[in-house]
């Protein structure tokens, strides 16, 4: 091996070779491939580290309580599996009264969203006239075939056992990470050969994991406050079925998960619910003004006061990295982008010579 001498005649190490622009894109997208063809394993692995992380904090005060780790870890997926439950089975005769409503409802929604748009019908119909006056062509008729997709029953019957699986995996890795996960992290560490570097990668682990845990269960909370608030908004102010304002209020709480366009699909939402359910344009915008109005008070005053600086995002990184999570993963990747993107954070944080990565994420 060839060694560059200084001026000092100490004999230096050659330079390590760096890597191109083009070998990085190519491992980029080496990486987004293999992440998308391995979602079947890596998701059920993520999902269950993030509901870990939400129940570490509850674990915790449950040992101080003297609760053994495994019954406690037994009681809040007890708890949580008890209340997803309940929840779905109050749900589930709403949502499937709005599905099967939906074709019906969006007959009678024609007529009013006609009227809001006749002034830009009627600009239009204005324009072509003069178009047509000035001997401008007109687009002859054009006969459009539709395809229909061919209902195959054989398909749900094949995704079934997959989708149980699926939720069986996410339920028995959650627990094992929950009261399996300390022994795991100290078997890895006992790997490392120094005693200095155990010490600081345990004193980053539990660093992190304590600040995301404490970072996931906030928002969890947060969410779901959110969706009871609005939920007691639609049915104390507008009336609404309680079965259907709790129907919104779980569908606010789960796309508040996804910053920016979570609550962009919700007001879209509301605004399509607002003009099938009331008769005038004026009451038909309440719904969705309510939750805009919510979703302004949380994610602009009581998020940032309750998270902190520290747990601050650029809302530029935050749509690109919903925008690859989400094809990437679909719905669950836009779930998991967010808590993803702390841990990139926190970790970049507290490496040497990585934290201006991090403050290049807020």
């Amino acid at each position: 091996m060839s060694y560059v001498f200084e001026t000092d005649g100490e004999p230096q190490p050659p330079a390590r070779p760096r890597s191109s622009n083009a070998a990085i894109v190519l491992a980029s997208l080496a990486v987004a491939f293999t992440l998308y063809l391995a979602q079947d394993i890596l998701l059920p692995v993520l999902l269950a580290m993030f509901f870990a992380l939400v129940g570490n904090p509850i674990l915790r005060l449950l040992r101080r309580l003297y609760v053994p780790r495994f019954i406690g870890a037994l009681l809040i997926i007890g708890l949580g599996i008890f209340g997803t439950y309940t929840l779905a089975r109050e749900l589930v005769q709403p949502g499937a009264e709005w599905i099967r409503e939906v074709p019906r409802q969006m007959r009678d929604l024609a007529p009013k969203l006609r009227s809001l748009t006749k002034p830009v019908t009627e600009a239009n119909k204005a324009a072509e006239s003069m178009a047509r006056a000035a001997g401008g062509e007109t687009t002859g008729g054009k006969v459009q075939v539709v395809k229909t997709a061919v209902d195959d029953p054989y398909k749900a019957l094949m995704s079934t056992p997959r989708i149980i699986a699926s939720v069986l995996a996410v339920v028995l890795l959650t627990f094992f990470f929950m009261v399996y996960g300390g022994d795991l992290q100290k078997n890895a560490i006992a790997l490392l050969p120094g005693r200095q570097q155990k010490k600081l990668t345990v004193e980053i682990l539990h660093a992190i994991e304590a600040e995301i845990s404490r970072y996931v269960l906030t928002i969890s909370i947060i969410n779901i406050l959110v969706g009871l608030i609005y939920a007691g908004l639609l049915y104390f102010f507008l009336d609404v079925p309680l079965d259907e304002a709790m129907l919104w209020g779980t569908m606010a709480a789960l796309l508040n998960f996804a910053p920016y366009v979570g609550p962009l699909i919700g007001i879209v939402v509301m605004l399509l619910m607002g003009f099938v359910t009331f008769d005038t344009p004026l009451e038909s915008l309440v719904p969705a003004a309510m939750y805009l109005g919510l979703h302004t008070l949380e994610g602009q005053i009581i998020t940032p006061i309750v998270l902190g600086r520290r747990m601050a995002l650029s809302p530029l990184v935050l749509i690109l990295s919903l925008m690859v999570f989400g094809w990437l993963w679909g719905i669950i990747g836009l779930l998991l982008a967010v808590p993803l993107l702390v841990c990139v954070k926190l970790v970049l944080a507290r490496i040497d010579g990585m934290d201006g990565w991090a403050k290049l994420l807020e």
